[in-house]
């Protein structure tokens, strides 16, 4: 039995993940998915009797990285949770650098979902933009307070940690991704996953992800 903690990334609407979902469509008091983006992924991982948490974060208009950050590593706090999963997908990758770097005792596995993974001292907008586009360029992104704010923690911390990236080839961040892969090659170490899909596979290839995300636990 393992813990898993899943972080989504920029909340997104309910309209754009039932244009892509292989499952039923989702209806939601206030027309975002949250953490219902990995419904599917909780549902299969419990079934093998791990424990799982996807919350929701709080509302990026109104919140920073910070306190995303802070909000993960009071819900790993609150229920004791050791030995854990944390699984991150887009920006959500950014939140779970800064969780590790702070909670690194009481993780067992980094798992980056086609998702942002951070230098000290970058933004997601920096991420971007070091990639050669753009961050307004993309639909739906914009220049709210968790994607401008620059995440600084030690990077040594993070080392020694198991991790894990899984990459989507057909993402729209494909010029992100790209070079997280050359990064990660050159690091040594890491698991790497390929899949032939979008950005949210959570909702286009669910038992394909599904079955990673068992096998790092």
């Amino acid at each position: 039995m393992a813990n898993y903690v899943l972080v989504h990334g920029g909340n997104m609407f309910v309209e754009t993940w039932n244009k892509l979902t292989k499952v039923a469509p989702v209806q939601t008091p206030d027309g975002r998915m949250g953490g219902k983006i990995w419904d599917t992924m909780v549902v299969a991982l419990k079934a093998q009797n791990h424990v799982v948490f996807a919350p929701t974060l709080n509302d990026e208009h109104t919140s920073n990285l910070t306190e995303h950050i802070e909000q993960i590593c009071a819900l790993i706090t609150e229920n004791n949770l050791k030995d854990i999963i944390l699984a991150g997908h887009s920006y959500g990758g950014m939140v779970i650098t800064g969780v590790a770097a702070k909670m690194a005792d009481r993780i067992k596995r980094l798992v980056y979902v086609d998702a942002a993974l951070p230098d000290p001292g970058q933004s997601l907008f920096d991420i971007i933009v070091s990639s050669g586009h753009d961050p307004m360029s993309f639909v739906g992104l914009e220049p709210a307070m968790p994607y401008v704010e620059k995440l600084q923690f030690d990077a040594n911390v993070l080392k020694t940690l198991a991790k894990t990236y899984i990459r989507c080839k057909e993402s729209d961040f494909a010029c992100v991704t790209e070079i997280v892969k050359k990064k990660i090659t050159a690091a040594g170490g890491w698991s790497y996953f390929e899949l032939s899909t979008g950005h949210v596979p959570m909702a286009t290839m669910p038992q394909e992800l599904a079955q990673i995300l068992l096998e790092t636990g």
